[in-house]
């Protein structure tokens, strides 16, 4: 059984996310693939078989099943684009229909994912107010453009937006407070983001559902995201880029192209470096 170590979102074979992925005959069972990713100890572990004319595809934290993980299916267009070639590849998850792009250009391993569809909606003001207190951010740090909110896109995330890089250089809590909170609400990850300019974000997300303090690089968190700011009509001009793990000394380069229909899925692209 081997494990492929492949880092996401990288930038000239530097940083990224790093990522576990298993391409097996047959998937293991939900024990086996929590003991792996639990062993294995990164963010997620993706795993995936051949299914009919797609590949069927289950990620794991290292204490928890999610429904999707960017990084770990940028990682796996990759890992299939070795092994089978450059192609768009069908993957069926435990609750979506999605592609994955994976080619190797000149030496350079690419991925480009289509994410489940995008939703968001406002949270009620009592939700905001603990974020706040978790994090020990005051309203005058929020950016006011860009209000609080619960974002989907494959899966939940509680969005922040934050006036300033230093704000967002400060975040910091609790983890066994902030898991408690999370899998209360259902949330993947808590995003914190800064824009430096209309089409450039830093970001950073809380990952203390999965037992992660902070994930470095985070696909489905970006494509939500990107689907809740054409729902509040930022003039992105079509594609973003997001800065992410900076302060993990983890720099990560993910970019996001936003298409006219809002709620549509959202392509989010980067490279991918190998670990081993």
């Amino acid at each position: 059984m081997h494990i492929q170590r492949l880092a996401s979102f990288s930038e000239d074979n530097f940083g990224g996310n790093p990522a576990g992925i298993l391409i097996a005959d047959e998937l293991p069972t939900s024990q086996e693939m929590q003991r792996l990713a639990a062993e294995i100890g990164f963010s997620e572990t993706a795993f995936a078989m051949a299914q009919d004319d797609a590949w069927r595809v289950r990620y794991f934290s290292p204490e928890s099943e999610v429904p999707f993980c960017g990084h770990a299916t940028i990682a796996l267009g990759a890992a299939l684009a070795m092994k089978c070639g450059n192609a768009v590849y069908r993957l069926t998850l435990n609750n979506a229909e999605i592609t994955v792009e994976g080619r190797i250009d000149d030496g350079r391993l690419l991925a480009a994912l289509q994410s489940p569809p995008t939703r968001s909606s406002s949270p009620p003001p009592e939700l905001v107010t603990e974020i706040l207190d978790l994090f020990g951010y005051k309203p005058g740090d929020l950016d006011q453009r860009i209000s609080p909110a619960l974002i989907h896109g494959g899966a939940d995330h509680f969005l922040l937006a934050l006036n300033s890089r230093d704000a967002l250089a400060r975040m910091n809590y609790d983890l066994d407070t902030g898991r408690s909170l999370m899998i209360r609400e259902g949330w993947i990850t808590i995003m914190l983001v800064y824009s430096e300019d209309m089409k450039v974000f830093h970001s950073r997300n809380a990952f203390a559902s999965g037992g992660v303090f902070e994930d470095p690089a985070t696909g489905a968190a970006t494509a939500a995201f990107c689907g809740y700011l054409k729902n509040i009509g930022w003039s992105h001009e079509g594609t973003i880029k997001l800065i992410q793990g900076e302060d993990m000394g983890m720099r990560s380069i993910l970019y996001a192209e936003i298409p006219s229909q809002p709620g549509s899925s959202i392509r989010v692209s980067g490279e991918v470096r190998i670990m081993e």
